[in-house]
């Protein structure tokens, strides 16, 4: 089977290698996955230039290792660099309205304009794709998983979606043959890929505003399953609702936290570190200590050791990456960690991921008392799963709601986080205010465990509140 006749409108110089490309622009540079594959080819030499809407930490950054970014839509503000068809990829994100200057400019002018899953798609077919899809835990796995193997005598490359700490960044380069991509199911984004192996952690129906039902976001998934290469694994969550459709010679792993091809045994919990036995028909490697002791990250570690061990990584270098896995930015990030007070703040913006962090918190912090500030992200998540939301909030001892942050989407009638509020649990303390009062409340108050949950701007606070806290306790 030829996999790259399988991908359309394909740049001949990506196809070749990097044959005649010399530049990049990326309409849209400081998404975080759009920075990884920018870093790429920063790192490969090319001219590597852009248009974001509004400067941030990560646009700045990319600046200063080299990439050329402007902030107005504006053809003018092209580099010269990257005006020749002939020799620039155009990189964009779905985020970008189709009539955006630049884009429209690009396509009047023939240049080849590919969606980063697309990019993605070819170095999978170039290098060993070990990818990580699911609903969540997706980028804690493939980060661990590529922390493991840049640490092991296999290397990796990785392109990761969120920011490790072992590393300062969402990109890994090295000379192996091996690539770990975190696989976006958004947008169908994964179905660009042409995994040698991938691990599915979870299923649970998301992105509805795509997909319009559970039966076609789970379709989607058992789609992803038939583009795994032959030869290569499949490692999936055991009890997922889907089913998965693999072609011949493609292996078939199940794992969970206690059952399965890959599972633990002997976890123990206690003084804040977490340690477990790994269970896997390969070779069990008994004495795993989680770096970042969460109990949620015993079952990535799993499904993160699982894919790395099939890849030839030995016992003593799994129980090396493990050990010393740092964790990803915005992942069950501890921000202040003392006797007297817990902060953390957490991506968390599915209600399956907020029952996880939720319950994890609740497992460390058992006799504590535990408050979440969360930001609802999208009116239609919200919509359809605010009993859920409310459900998994319900854990805690408090919770203090912010107005839904609204990303891509226009606000929905009657959609709104008091949908949340109204169905929180009887007994559970509960407040609903404007994000602009967040600051004034952390100030105002103390807090015994607190932690920020949600995937849109109220992170952006997360710094002052640290200061704020520890100012609070001096």
């Amino acid at each position: 089977m030829n996999n790259s006749s399988t991908i359309t409108n394909q740049h001949p110089s990506l196809r070749e290698g990097l044959g005649g490309l010399s530049a990049v622009y990326f309409v849209g540079a400081g998404g975080i996955g759009m920075s990884a594959i920018a870093r790429y080819f920063l790192k490969r030499g090319l001219v590597v230039a852009g248009y974001d809407k509004t400067p941030s930490d990560l646009t700045r950054q990319l600046e200063r290792e080299g990439m050329l970014v402007h902030y107005e839509e504006s053809v003018e503000a092209i580099p010269q660099a990257c005006r020749q068809p002939q020799s620039c990829l155009v990189v964009y994100t779905p985020a970008i309205p189709a009539e955006h200057k630049e884009l429209v400019w690009f396509r009047e002018n023939g240049f080849e304009i590919q969606k980063r899953a697309q990019v993605l798609g070819t170095l999978t077919r170039q290098m060993k794709g070990l990818c990580v899809a699911g609903t969540h835990g997706k980028t804690t796995t493939s980060t661990m998983c590529a922390h493991i193997m840049h640490q092991s005598s296999p290397d990796c490359n990785a392109f990761l979606g969120g920011i490790s700490k072992n590393y300062g960044t969402n990109y890994i380069l090295s000379d192996s043959d091996y690539v770990v991509i975190e696989a976006d199911e958004f947008d169908r984004s994964f179905h660009w890929l042409r995994p040698w192996m991938t691990v599915i952690t979870s299923t649970d129906p998301d992105h509805l505003d795509i997909y319009g039902t559970k039966e076609a976001y789970l379709e989607s998934f058992r789609h992803y399953t038939t583009l795994i290469q032959p030869g290569g694994a499949l490692i999936i969550h055991r009890g997922l609702e889907m089913q998965e459709s693999l072609q011949d010679g493609v292996r078939r792993y199940d794992y969970a936290l206690t059952e399965g091809d890959f599972h633990a045994e002997n976890i123990k919990i206690e003084n804040g570190e977490i340690t477990f036995d790994f269970i896997s028909p390969i070779e069990s490697v008994p004495g795993i200590v989680l770096g970042q002791p969460v109990p949620i990250n015993i079952e990535n570690g799993i499904a993160a050791m699982a894919m790395a061990q099939l890849n030839g990584c030995t016992a003593e270098e799994l129980r090396y990456g493990m050990r010393t896995y740092g964790g990803v930015d915005r992942r069950f990030d501890f921000k202040i960690k003392t006797d007297s007070l817990v902060f953390l703040s957490d991506y968390a913006h599915h209600p399956k991921e907020i029952y996880q962090s939720a319950r994890s918190i609740r497992e460390l912090y058992k006799n504590r008392h535990i408050t979440a500030i969360f930001q609802p992200h999208l009116y239609t998540r919200t919509r359809d799963f605010y009993r859920e939301f409310a459900e998994a909030l319900s854990q805690l001892d408090e919770v203090i709601l912010t107005e839904i942050y609204p990303a891509r989407e226009l606000p929905i009638e009657g959609v709104t986080s008091q949908l949340i509020y109204d169905n929180l649990a009887p007994g559970v303390e509960k407040q609903l205010i404007r994000k602009d009062e967040v600051m004034q409340l952390v100030k105002s108050r103390s807090f015994d465990v607190l932690i920020v949950l949600g995937a849109g701007d109220l992170d952006n606070m997360v710094p002052e509140m640290v200061k704020v806290l520890r100012g609070e306790k001096k």
